[in-house]
């Protein structure tokens, strides 16, 4: 008997009888499967950083001052500084959140970041 009929009759076996046996995987299709969440997970992601952009004012820079700024925040080992900038992002997000929430807009606290301000600098208003 061949290979290729002990493996249809495996195949049968576990058709007919119900049997005990693992069902084959087919590796490929669940490659293919991961490999297309990932795609749409980079792509979702990717959505997420330019709506960030945009809903900070950064998209109100010229590609390299926003390109510096950000490889200048990546490459910080200052401690207090990236905890700075968390603070700040994190009111932001909470701020955003309550604007959304509420009928009649606008920002109640006067805490509005300005495009073209220096987050850095703790500053909410732009240089002159």
């Amino acid at each position: 008997m061949a290979a290729s009929d002990r493996f249809d009759d495996l195949n049968r076996f576990n058709a007919e009888d119900g049997g005990t046996m693992a069902k084959v995987r087919d590796y490929n299709a669940e490659l293919k499967a991961l490999e297309e969440r990932a795609r749409g997970l980079k792509a979702r992601r990717i959505e997420q950083l330019g709506s960030l952009i945009s809903s900070t004012g950064a998209d109100a820079l010229d590609l390299e001052t926003l390109a510096g700024a950000l490889l200048d925040a990546a490459a910080s080992r200052d401690a207090e500084v990236k905890e700075a900038w968390r603070a700040k992002g994190a009111a932001f997000f909470q701020r955003r959140g309550r604007k959304g929430q509420r009928k009649t807009g606008g920002d109640s606290d006067g805490n509005a970041t300005q495009p073209g301000a220096d987050p850095a600098s703790g500053s909410n208003t732009a240089p002159d």
